[in-house]
């Protein structure tokens, strides 16, 4: 609920400023990608900077998601090898109960007979 609340009052607002950036640069303006010929047609892109605003936080959400899943990598791995742990002991458990129960299982004639 907290977490739900919290995106909320982040991304509600952020969403509201990207808009209204947007609105207002509609205007078109050329990104050069050469940079010892700005001039240069041939590496620019012209387009409404609102585009390359959007781009932008395309990419840092893209940049932020793939730097989060190596840097959490290795939780990951601890819980994977915690998992497979945990299923070798309720292996272990389990045949330990059958053994229980076949030596308990063995006693019961001899203690009636006697």
């Amino acid at each position: 609920m907290i977490r739900k609340v919290v995106s909320l009052v982040v991304f509600v607002p952020l969403g509201v400023v990207l808009v209204v950036l947007a609105v207002a640069n509609r205007a078109p303006v050329s990104l050069a990608l050469n940079p010892f010929d700005p001039a240069d047609q041939a590496l620019s892109i012209s387009a409404p900077f609102f585009v390359f605003l959007i781009l932008a936080v395309m990419l840092g959400v893209l940049l932020g998601s793939v730097v989060t899943w190596f840097t959490q990598g290795k939780h990951r791995k601890k819980a994977r090898n915690q998992s497979l742990a945990a299923q070798q002991w309720q292996a272990e458990a389990d045949r330990q109960k059958t053994r229980a129960e076949q030596i308990a299982g063995s006693n019961l004639p001899q203690l009636g007979a006697k």
